[in-house]
Parts: C-alpha cells; structure tokens; sequence
C-alpha cells in the first residue's frame, strides 16, 4: 500500500514537471474560499489557453527542485502556502491575470467573508412571510412592515461597508434575500515566465492609467520631434506647415517679394504710409500764404 503511494506521488511529481517544461510560463494561485463550481467555469474559460492543476505543496515543491534548467523557478516555491492552484500557459502573463480579474463572478456571502462593495438591502417586498425573519432582519437593522401577507423592507437600508466581515448573523439573511455580496475569483501569487518571478501586486495593471500614460508620453514624444525639427511620418506634414509659416513671416519682416508675399507686402506698405501720414501735419494753402 505504502508503495502505491509513493508511485502515485512520484507520477504526480513527474505530471507537473513535465508542464513546466511544455509551457512558458507557470502560475500559482489562491485557492482559498474558491467555489467549486467557479473553478469548473474557470477551467472552462481558459481549455484553449491555460491548464489548470491542483496538488499539494510538497509535490509542486519537488517537481520545481527538479526543473533545474528553468532558471530562478525555485523563487515560486516562496508563494506555496495555503491552498495553491497551478496555471500553466503560453500567454502573456498579463493577460492572464486579466482574465483572471474578468472572471469574477458574484456569490451569496459565507459567514467570514468579506465584503466586496458595500452590501445594501433594497426597499421593497422581500417575499418573506411574517415570522421569525422579521426579528432576523431587525437584529441586522432592517426596518420593516407587514404588508398584503409579506414581510417589507421600508428603505434602502446599508448593513455592510466595503471591506467588513460578513457576520454569521447577517450570512444567511442575504442569502434569504437573494442578494450576493461577494466577489469570487482567482486570485494570482506570482507568475513564473522567462527566468522572472512577476509578484501579484506587480501583475495588477489599471488599463486607464496605462492608456493615459502612453498618450502623455506620446504627446510629449511629438512635441519634442517638432521642437528638434526631427521629421518621422507622424509629424512630417506639420512640420512642413510650420517650416512654410516661419518663411512666410521671415520674408513679410525682411520685404522679400514673391508670389505668395507680394499682396501682404504692399498691404503692409500702405498700412505703413497711412500711418506715416497721420504723423504729418497738413499744411493748408493760407498757412503757405
């Protein structure tokens, strides 16, 4: 029997080594308060792009002690605690861990969890027949009535901020309520890829800050080419547009006639008189007198 075990073990070992040899890069996540349920539809979504594998720590730990020719993977056994979920894939690993945020899903709230928003009961009909949830509800401080042989709720009524724990008291009333309080996702450590251990806090990208970023720095990139007269397809056309005004303006101050200058110039010119004129005074033909 004893023996069995080991060979079973030893399988296991050599399974998950030789996926860290197919893939590029190796994933761990948290598999704590993960549904079952959630995790079929997670190995689902990703069949084509990622394979999942669940094993206890000591085994994953040999089998990357034995993939000396990956360099630093042994980095990855840092993020082995508490129950582990392998991802191996091909893909980028921020795009994985995009999907993996996209692949939240709302759940009714255990006794423990916590809070992903803040948890508010909507006023209305709770299609509850007066008993013993009318205490449950007031215990939480919901406000309600009896009305048409059911149990209201008066008002909107908040029973949980973002962030606090959800009390064993509380837990079964949203669930009555049908309201789900909690988000329920993978949750990625590290990522293994390429001779890097990529940290989860580094694998957490805002869209909009990056995207806000690259047009900054787009935009500081343009004007700088423009400043240095440094000509690319993307600024060649404004380039010569501001090269013909500065010419234009350089050939109005110093009087350089042309065809495009000539009708500006002799504005300029009687502009010019006139106001030399004004400055002269008339003399009329008593004053010669």
């Amino acid at each position: 029997m004893q023996r069995q075990v080991i060979l079973e073990k030893s399988e296991k070992v050599k399974e998950i080594r030789d996926l860290v040899q197919k893939f590029e890069a190796v994933g761990i996540a948290d598999l704590h308060k993960v549904r079952a349920h959630q995790l079929q539809e997670l190995k689902r979504e990703l069949k084509d792009t990622a394979y999942l594998r669940v094993a206890k720590n000591a085994l994953v730990e040999r089998a990357i002690s034995e993939s000396k020719d990956k360099p630093n993977i042994e980095r990855l056994r840092e993020n082995l605690k508490g129950s582990s979920l392998l991802l191996f894939t091909n893909l980028n690993p921020f795009k994985l861990a995009l999907i993996l945020e996209r692949s939240k899903v709302k759940a009714f709230a255990k006794a423990g969890d916590t809070a992903t928003d803040d948890v508010i009961v909507p006023a209305g009909n709770t299609a509850q027949p007066p008993g013993p949830i009318i205490s449950q509800l007031g215990s939480v401080g919901i406000p309600t009535r009896i009305e048409s042989g059911s149990v209201w709720v008066n008002r909107d009524t908040v029973v949980a901020k973002k962030g606090d724990i959800i009390s064993e008291s509380l837990a079964p009333i949203l669930s009555k309520l049908g309201i789900k309080s909690v988000e329920m996702r993978l949750l990625l450590k590290a990522i293994y890829n390429d001779g890097i251990v990529i940290p989860e806090e580094q694998l957490r990208l805002n869209l909009d800050d990056h995207r806000r970023s690259l047009i900054e720095a787009y935009m500081q990139a343009f004007n700088l080419s423009l400043n240095a007269a440094y000509t690319v397809p993307e600024n060649i056309s404004l380039l010569i547009k501001i090269a013909s005004q500065e010419a234009y303006n350089l050939a109005i101050n110093a009087s350089i006639p042309s065809s495009e200058t000539i009708e500006d110039l002799v504005m300029k010119a009687y502009f010019e008189a006139m106001a030399l004129s004004s400055k002269i005074p008339v003399r009329t033909q008593e004053a010669v007198k």
